[in-house]
């Protein structure tokens, strides 16, 4: 993406218009409600020190957004994990749409650098602060879901969040091993163990290589800092592979 100027407080209304524009451009999304499209960056700061002129803050958007991505994110979990009890998909969801996670998807677009901020707010640091940024997120995608509908907020989710999903990003709130178990006792297809291939490297930074076998056959192979990681991710790989044969 574009670098863009981040004090907006030094720009006149036309070059901040510019920003919006090349920011669609870069995220291949037009709002038809351009106005719905600033609302989403704009601070309560910025709102309260331009008095005179109609702007909206971005928390009612912000509302909205926080409950478009729990429903949109529910519903790629349940299909994408069709083993997983309803407290282990609570639990990854939780990690995925957490505070920490929205702000390194704004930082991945640069969010911060479109932000309207108050003078005071922008002192003080407010356009990296991880709360700010994850407000910016939601308020993002509430303001596409009123522009766009759901449809479109799982297509720019499925570019954004999902990949992340997939290539186990939040592994480390799964238990892979308990849904391969769940998996192959369903099915009644045999037994799996585990084994450790390979462990390398000095004792501060070991990495293990472990491998998972289902009834004599390897079904995966995982690599992770801990022998319970590197299973994990085995089993991860062993999932993929059973569901894309079922």
């Amino acid at each position: 993406m574009r670098k863009i100027n981040k004090n907006h407080n030094l720009k006149n209304w036309n070059e901040i218009e510019r920003d919006f524009k090349r920011f669609q451009n870069d995220i291949e999304i037009t709002f038809q409600n351009d106005s719905l499209l600033k609302q989403a960056f704009t601070h309560s700061s910025y709102v309260n020190e331009h008095r005179k002129k109609p702007f909206e803050d971005n928390e009612r958007l912000e509302f909205l957004g926080d409950a478009v991505l729990e429903l949109t994110i529910s519903h790629f979990l349940y299909q994408k994990y069709p083993t997983m009890s309803e407290g282990e998909l609570t639990k990854l969801r939780a990690a995925i749409v957490c505070e920490p996670s929205l702000v390194t998807f704004a930082n991945e677009l640069q969010f911060g650098e479109l932000v309207l901020l108050g003078k005071g707010e922008e002192m003080t640091g407010g356009r990296n602060r991880p709360s700010l940024l994850a407000d910016v997120f939601e308020s993002f995608i509430g303001a596409l879901y009123l522009d766009q509908g759901t449809d479109k907020v799982v297509s720019f989710l499925e570019k954004i969040v999902f990949p992340k999903i997939k290539n186990g990003a939040f592994s480390h709130v799964m238990d892979y091993k308990s849904q391969l178990q769940e998996f192959v006792q369903r099915d009644g297809v045999g037994g799996i163990e585990y084994k450790i291939l390979q462990e390398k490297g000095p004792a501060h930074n070991k990495e293990f290589i472990s491998q998972v076998i289902l009834s004599g056959t390897e079904l995966g192979i995982g690599k992770g800092r801990s022998k319970k990681e590197a299973e994990q991710n085995a089993a991860r790989m062993a999932l993929d592979k059973l569901k894309q044969n079922i």
